[in-house]
């Protein structure tokens, strides 16, 4: 259970060979998926296709929910990215791990909390940036000021608060998912008595993980565009 990240120095950075795999792997099975469901388009939609446009409804109406579909519809894309992105991270380490010279080569990007972090922060500067956009920089301003002046300290705060738990609260599901089933395959591989014992529970918590990253991805995406919607909607 203790297995090394593997690191090269580049330039006098220290970078993770495992989380540029996994992130690659990810963006691969992504875009797999996204050219499967959209290369024969039909007016009746079957197979992927239809997997795909229920996504797009699905995250549709995340956005609906949080601001009017004038002013949202633009991130209709984003979110769709972001929930196939998510979820496809968060169960690429629930089959096995591979672990090469004892260092952990496979896992879900997720797990590593320098990854959630990363996509936490993209995406609360990606409300700043909208947030000037629609409200230019002077209106954008006021919103820390308004309805009370003395608290903007306390809503800075709150952008620092909103990435740490965007992140941590992914990397935290995903990590613990991880480590449980890396016990339950420790203590099957013990006997022959461990791995018996060790089965159904195993296979009780890979049913439960895949939930527990559906949800997470569904909860980032929601998160993302609650935030969005508090930047870009005048009526927040």
């Amino acid at each position: 259970m203790n297995h090394e990240n593997p690191q090269f120095v580049l330039f006098g950075i220290g970078f993770n060979p495992s989380n540029i795999l996994m992130l690659f792997v990810t963006c691969l099975v992504v875009f797999l998926i996204a050219v499967a469901s959209t290369r024969r388009l039909q007016m009746k939609p079957t197979g992927m296709q239809n997997f795909m446009e229920w996504v797009m409804d699905f995250v549709k109406g995340i956005i609906k929910n949080n601001m009017d579909w004038k002013t949202g519809g633009r991130f209709h894309v984003l979110g769709i990215t972001l929930i196939m992105f998510v979820f496809v991270a968060n169960m690429l380490g629930l089959p096995f791990a591979i672990v090469w010279d004892d260092q952990l080569w496979w896992k879900s990007p997720t797990a590593d909390p320098v990854i959630t972090l990363t996509l936490a922060s993209t995406v609360v500067a990606l409300t700043h940036f909208y947030g000037v956009r629609q409200l230019g920089l002077g209106g954008y301003l006021k919103t820390y000021v308004q309805p009370i002046p003395f608290l903007a300290p306390l809503k800075i705060i709150e952008e620092f608060a909103n990435t740490l738990t965007l992140g941590l609260r992914l990397y935290g599901n995903i990590f613990a998912g991880e480590i449980l089933i890396g016990l339950l395959a420790t203590l099957g591989a013990g006997s022959v008595f461990g791995l018996v014992g060790a089965v159904i529970p195993a296979l009780a918590w890979l049913g439960f993980s895949v939930f527990i990253g559906a949800i997470q991805a569904f909860i980032f995406v929601m998160l993302t565009m609650v935030y969005m919607a508090h930047k870009v909607s005048t009526d927040h």
